[in-house]
């Protein structure tokens, strides 16, 4: 699955590779959650096992490639698009948070590391400048349950909510609008698992909400995009599919540009946490 995605990224050859994903309580924690970030990093050292003693549940665990602390990548970046996107949004009405550097973690939280690590899974190597855009995706539990698993029966004292499907739609159609009339060919990646059993209390934390995922994917294999618009906050709450938040953009960024879907494959597990989607689009 990733072997294909990665393959439809080469052939396109992006000048950037734009990544939407969640922040649990790594980089952003009590001092400041934006509902959204552009990080506009320089080039940037990122050693995925060191910092993810940064990340939920990630440090000292074994991996699939055997590799310890020193595994490095020096990521690109490219500020220069960065604040042109932010420019951008702003001008479009988002109130989009940006930053220079990392506040809280080393690098990179671990939605935005996962997607690098597996979509260079034969490890040929990441040469694409990226730019990270974190979603405050985990909104009522992201200080509360420090965007990870609390004990069942423990009462919390909600956060506000983060952005919603609708908002995040949005956003990444007005994404799609500014990297489109600029100079540079961008790929937009969605980085998260759908329905994480952690989350899903209807379930009592022991697999994911799968209906709610078909229903979901079905809507994307129809181009139902009415259907991803439409969706509640509480109903993403509700079915642990805080993290459908980074497909949000991507699918209003699909809409926005008339893209097809090329190719998808949906996965579903009763053991492991969460169902997972694969899909790639091409543009005109």
């Amino acid at each position: 699955q990733f072997r294909k995605v990665r393959k439809a990224l080469d052939d396109f050859n992006p000048d950037v590779v734009l990544i939407w994903g969640d922040d649990q309580y790594e980089n952003f924690k009590e001092d400041v959650i934006p509902p959204f970030t552009v990080c506009a990093y320089d080039d940037i050292d990122l050693y995925p096992w060191r910092h993810a003693m940064g990340s939920s549940m990630m440090s000292g665990k074994p991996n699939a490639w055997g590799e310890g602390s020193d595994k490095h990548y020096r990521l690109r970046g490219r500020r220069d698009v960065a604040k042109h996107l932010v420019s951008g949004l702003i001008e479009a009405n988002f109130d989009m948070a940006y930053a220079y550097k990392p506040l809280h973690h080393e690098s990179l939280a671990h939605a935005f590391t996962n997607a690098i690590l597996y979509l260079d899974y034969d490890r040929a190597g990441w040469d694409y400048p990226t730019i990270a855009v974190p979603i405050n995706c985990y909104g009522r539990k992201v200080i509360s349950a420090r965007g990870f698993m609390t004990d069942f029966g423990k009462s919390l004292e909600p956060d506000p909510p983060g952005p919603s499907p609708k908002r995040c739609m949005d956003m990444g159609a007005a994404t799609a609008r500014i990297l489109r009339d600029s100079p540079w060919r961008v790929a937009v990646v969605a980085s998260s698992s759908w329905s994480h059993a952690f989350l899903c209390d209807s379930t009592w934390r022991l697999r994911p909400d799968t209906p709610a995922d078909r229903n979901l994917y079905r809507a994307l294999v129809e181009g139902d995009y009415a259907s991803w618009r439409s969706a509640r906050t509480e109903d993403f709450e509700a079915a642990g599919q805080q993290e459908l938040l980074n497909w949000c953009p991507m699918l209003g960024a699909m809409e926005e540009l008339g893209a097809k879907l090329d190719w998808s494959n949906f996965i579903e597990t009763n053991v492991f946490n969460s169902n997972k989607v694969f899909a790639v689009y091409q543009t005109a």
